[in-house]
């Protein structure tokens, strides 16, 4: 049998990511609590629709690198998406600007400071991951603030989306859309 990398390359990049997955589950956690949750966008209507929705996100705001995000989505073969809940932890360190976890809770939308460092744990274990298997990512905001609106990890406070590719070149580097040429079979 013969195979050649181009046939096999999305049952490939789907495996990568979803090792990038398990990477983020098991990241170290900073008081042990799993407060994070992790999915997976494939398919091109999927990862369109994230592109419109965060070329809108980023007509409202006026954030424009949000449309130059929008485009670059597009040459994403899958997206992770890692986000955390918020859960106080019960230390009363003070890292949200607030001094006890009971002043936290008054505030909804400020988020527990190890929730945020638990979640770059996380992003940063799936993305090491990836490197290990010489795949190429990009971490982005942008996606991950545009994509609550469309209820993926709802219960999420803060939520992250890490592009994957696998092509010749990183077509997340100088954030430029690919050029529109098909790779040619040797």
């Amino acid at each position: 049998m013969i195979l050649n990398e181009r046939d096999i390359r999305k049952e490939q990049v789907l495996s990568v990511a979803r090792q990038m997955m398990t990477a983020a589950r098991t990241a170290p956690k900073g008081k042990g609590f799993d407060i994070i949750e992790i999915a997976l966008v494939s398919g091109n209507e999927e990862i369109q629709r994230l592109s419109d929705l965060t070329r809108r996100k980023g007509e409202e705001t006026g954030l424009k690198f949000m449309l130059r995000d929008a485009e670059n989505i597009l040459q994403a073969e899958v997206i992770v998406l890692i986000g955390t809940r918020t859960k106080v932890q019960g230390l009363n360190c003070g890292y949200c600007g607030v001094s006890t976890c009971a002043e936290k809770l008054q505030n909804d939308a400020m988020p527990c400071a190890i929730n945020m460092v638990d979640l770059g744990i996380a992003v940063g274990s799936a993305v090491a991951t990836a490197a290990d298997l010489r795949v190429d990512t990009r971490v982005m905001f942008s996606v991950g603030f545009a994509i609550r609106e469309m209820g993926y990890l709802s219960d999420c406070h803060s939520i992250y989306a890490i592009l994957v590719s696998v092509s010749s070149k990183n077509p997340f580097f100088d954030r430029k859309p690919r050029e529109t040429q098909p790779e040619q079979k040797v």
